[in-house]
């Protein structure tokens, strides 16, 4: 437990020092919340400030979560988690541990978003709203997290992990409906955000912050809530289920890739050393 607990407010000691980081995460949504606001006016979108500013904030809990794989690779080659691992620290303890600090670090940031949001356009009407929006963003931050571990364990490298994680986040982000109304999508574009994770977090958690729970399926998939996959309505709830499924397996993959990985044969790259000597 003091491990976890040490890696956990290691990560959030990294995260408050880090204050150009954290200026430009809470100030940059809100650039793409005005221009898609103002563009994407449709008469199915009664709120399209509020609508965009949900999907803003669910997107920066992923693209937060998946930092972890990044900062993971950096203590990977910088021998921290050579170190880590022969203390008599248990491996499945330095990995619950990053994916808790990753979690929470993504949860803040939304939380943050969330709270300067209140100034241009999201209001809560019902008092236990705020509490389900928590629990949304921990449980996406926790299934995100255990994507970015996994990655981690898998590339190795911090160079060839920004490839893959501009890569990765771009079309998952764009194709989740975070910034565009999946009804907006060409149909070829359409039947890949079906297969798109992320897709489901965000309908789940705009019904939540929009208040729109006591809607049909109909209306739902109406307001850009719910998914039609060609007649098959993928209700918000049923979204959440998919959710934690998919965070279960990779939650699993990759505490069982960390714990089998040779941090021993992972060293930095010719390119790493020459950026720290530079």
């Amino acid at each position: 437990m003091n491990t976890v607990y040490a890696l956990w407010k290691r990560g959030l000691k990294a995260f408050i020092r880090n204050r150009t980081g954290l200026v430009f995460s809470l100030f940059f949504p809100f650039f793409f919340v005005y221009v898609f606001g103002a563009i994407f006016k449709t008469d199915f979108i009664e709120d399209p400030i509020a609508y965009m500013l949900s999907g803003m904030v669910i997107a920066t809990v992923f693209e937060s979560s998946l930092n972890l794989a990044s900062s993971t690779v950096d203590d990977m080659v910088s021998g921290f988690m050579k170190e880590a691992l022969v203390s008599p620290a248990r491996r499945i303890s330095v990995a619950v541990g990053q994916l808790l600090s990753a979690a929470t670090v993504s949860t803040v940031q939304g939380v943050l978003i969330l709270l300067i949001g209140f100034f241009v356009g999201i209001r809560f009407t019902m008092w236990t709203t705020p509490i389900f929006v928590l629990l949304a963003m921990i449980c996406v931050g926790l299934v995100f997290s255990g994507v970015g571990l996994y990655l981690a364990t898998i590339v190795r490298s911090g160079q060839t992990f920004q490839i893959v994680k501009t890569a990765v986040t771009m079309p998952i982000t764009f194709l989740s409906g975070a910034y565009i109304p999946i009804s907006m999508l060409p149909t070829s574009l359409k039947y890949i955000a079906y297969f798109n994770p992320m897709t489901y977090a965000t309908a789940f958690f705009r019904m939540v912050v929009l208040e729109k729970t006591n809607l049909s399926s109909a209306e739902l998939a109406q307001e850009g809530l719910a998914i039609d996959i060609n007649g098959f309505i993928v209700t918000p709830f049923m979204s959440f289920t998919i959710i934690v499924g998919i965070g279960l397996i990779f939650l699993l993959l990759s505490t069982n890739s960390f714990i089998k990985t040779d941090f021993s044969r992972i060293s930095r790259s010719s390119t790493d050393a020459n950026d720290l000597w530079s």
